[in-house]
């Protein structure tokens, strides 16, 4: 994955960024317009958005055509593939690729979600606090994705680990069978998952991530776009913000019309429904805002560059544009 990563910076830098397949003529309306996100409650705006039509409309007439990711990276790989040009996206694969592509692969338009992440250990497992963490088997998305840059992060700088060699990288889905056979001890899980682990694997909750902070606050999704996409297309952009900041405004009013269809939107993606209980606690435990919270940013990438995940912390500045989405009216 790696040595993938490394062809399409460079393919991005010598081909100066012409990656898309939308038309190469300024202005002219694409053919397509290709939308990544993930089956998270924290990306609940693409979910919803894409589900009940919105965002197709805010295209028309040009086409939606979406992906669904399990983590952050893969996003990375699509989007410098020029297999995307809008995503959702959490901000350890989005510093990530900003600063491996030397600033030109992705702007951050927006922000989606904050907090909505949670440390939830198995029973039996002998974790009753953060500190019981150390050493045990601690489930993960995906490699370097945004709660295993966090989790790493904590065992190594707080716990005093030598290493995270007992952080396992393992899909969402996965998870669930493997603490249930006791194959991890925790996980570091976004929502729904993390809601779904305590009921359908009876796991306990440890604590929450943005307990790890301060403010109480921590981004956990955002909305990326590539350069040429927003330079040729600020208008589609627009519309879709605009579509955009609708469904965060409604989600952070919990309208009971939105919640009915993030539930629906939840089970065509995994073919399951959530219960009352996991829908409930896990909505609960997310802020939906399109505020970036720049300053979490910086303070992920910091653990990120700690792990060498990252050569060098990134001028956040220039990462994020909100430039369309304050004309908007942005913010809930």
């Amino acid at each position: 994955m790696k040595h993938v990563f490394v062809f399409s910076v460079l393919l991005l830098l010598v081909t100066g960024c012409d990656r898309s397949s939308t038309s190469s003529e300024p202005g002219a309306l694409p053919e397509t317009v290709r939308v990544g996100y993930f089956a998270n409650l924290t990306h609940a705006q693409a979910v919803v958005g894409v589900a009940n039509g919105d965002f197709a409309k805010a295209f028309a007439p040009a086409t939606l055509e979406t992906k669904v990711f399990n983590a952050g990276p893969s996003v990375i790989e699509a989007m410098f593939a020029g297999e995307l040009d809008i995503a959702y996206i959490g901000p350890g694969p989005a510093t990530n690729g900003f600063v491996r592509s030397n600033g030109v692969g992705l702007r951050v338009i927006s922000g989606a979600s904050a907090n909505g992440v949670a440390i939830v250990a198995r029973p039996g497992s002998g974790i009753q606090t953060m500190a019981d963490l150390k050493g045990k088997k601690i489930a993960t998305p995906q490699h370097a994705n945004t709660q295993d840059i966090a989790a790493r992060s904590y065992l190594i700088e707080t716990l005093k680990q030598p290493d995270a060699s007992n952080v396992v990288p393992v899909s969402n889905a996965e998870q669930l069978s493997l603490m249930s056979q006791g194959q991890i001890d925790a996980s570091w899980a976004p929502e729904p998952w993390a809601s779904r682990l305590i009921e359908e694997a009876g796991a306990t909750l440890v604590a929450e991530e943005k307990d790890l902070y301060p403010s109480k606050q921590f981004t956990i999704g955002l909305v990326i776009v590539t350069p040429e996409f927003l330079k040729s297309h600020p208008d589609l952009v627009e519309r879709f913000l605009t579509a955009h900041v609708a469904l965060t405004r409604r989600l952070a009013m919990n309208e009971p019309q939105v919640s009915k269809e993030l539930g629906d939107g939840m089970f065509a993606l995994t073919g399951k429904r959530l219960t009352p209980t996991v829908f409930k606690d896990a909505v609960g435990r997310i802020l939906f805002t399109t505020d970036p919270l720049p300053e979490s940013i910086t303070a992920q990438a910091k653990s990120a560059v700690g792990l060498k995940f990252l050569p060098r912390e990134p001028d956040v500045s220039q990462m994020i544009d909100l430039s369309i989405l304050n004309r908007i009216g942005s913010r809930p």
